[in-house]
C-alpha cells in the first residue's frame, strides 16, 4: 500500500482471520479532480512575473536538462574524465561547456540550413503556456520538403558539420621538390553554412 502510495484510497480491515479492504471514494474523488494539474509557485510578485510567464520559465528547464544530456552523450564527451587532479577536471568542465557555448552559437547561426525551428525564441516568449507547443510554418515547410527556399538539403547539426568536415587543404607534390597548397572548392552549402558563420 505504501510502496506504490495507494493507502489513502482504500480502507483496511486486518484482524486474526480476517481480512477485508473497501474503496475510499472521498480520496479517490479528490485525487481525480486534480489529476494532471501542477502547481508552479514563485517567490516573484504578480506585478513582475505574470502566471503565464511563471509557466513559460518553468518550461525552459527543458533547455538545461538538454544541455546536460548533451553533455553525458557522445557529441561533446565530456565522460569519461582521466583527469585526477582538481585543477585538470575543472579544465576539461570548462572546455566542455565552452565547445558547447560554441555549438549552440553555431546552431543560432545556422538554423536556416537546420530542422531547427528558427521562430522559437520569438514564439517561445508569447505562445501558450499550457497547450502543446506548434511548430512555425517555416520548419513545417523544412520538415515536409526537407529543402531550404533556397534549395539546399536540410539538415541535422552533426550531419551539417560532416558535410563542412570534407572542405580541406591538401598539399600536393608535384615531380621532385616542389608543393602545392591547394583548397577545395566548397560546395554550394558549405558556402551558405560560411556566409551564415559570417566566415
Amino acid at each position: 500500500m505504501n510502496r506504490f502510495k495507494m493507502a489513502t484510497h482504500f480502507t483496511l480491515t486486518i484482524e486474526d482471520g480476517l481480512f477485508a479492504f473497501t474503496r475510499n471514494t472521498m480520496s479517490i474523488a479528490r485525487e481525480e479532480a486534480l489529476d494532471g494539474i501542477y502547481v508552479i509557485r514563485t517567490s516573484e510578485g504578480a506585478e513582475r512575473l505574470s502566471t503565464e510567464d511563471a509557466v513559460r520559465s518553468y518550461k525552459q528547464l527543458a533547455q538545461v536538462e538538454r544541455v546536460f544530456r548533451t553533455f553525458k552523450g557522445i557529441e561533446l564527451l565530456v565522460r569519461p574524465i582521466w583527469h585526477r587532479t582538481e585543477n585538470h577536471v575543472r579544465a576539461h568542465l570548462f572546455l566542455c561547456m565552452l565547445a558547447y557555448y560554441v555549438e549552440w552559437h553555431m546552431r543560432k547561426a545556422l538554423a536556416p540550413l537546420l530542422f531547427d525551428d528558427e521562430m522559437l525564441t520569438k514564439t517561445r516568449k508569447t505562445r501558450h503556456p499550457v497547450k502543446p507547443a506548434e511548430a512555425s510554418v517555416s520548419a513545417q515547410r523544412k520538415k515536409t520538403r526537407k529543402e531550404t527556399p533556397d534549395g539546399l538539403p536540410v539538415h541535422s547539426f552533426p550531419t551539417l558539420m560532416a558535410a563542412l568536415g570534407t572542405k580541406c587543404r591538401n598539399r600536393c607534390r608535384i615531380g621532385t621538390g616542389i608543393s602545392v597548397t591547394r583548397l577545395t572548392e566548397p560546395t554550394h552549402l558549405q558556402t551558405r553554412a560560411l556566409e551564415l558563420l559570417g566566415l
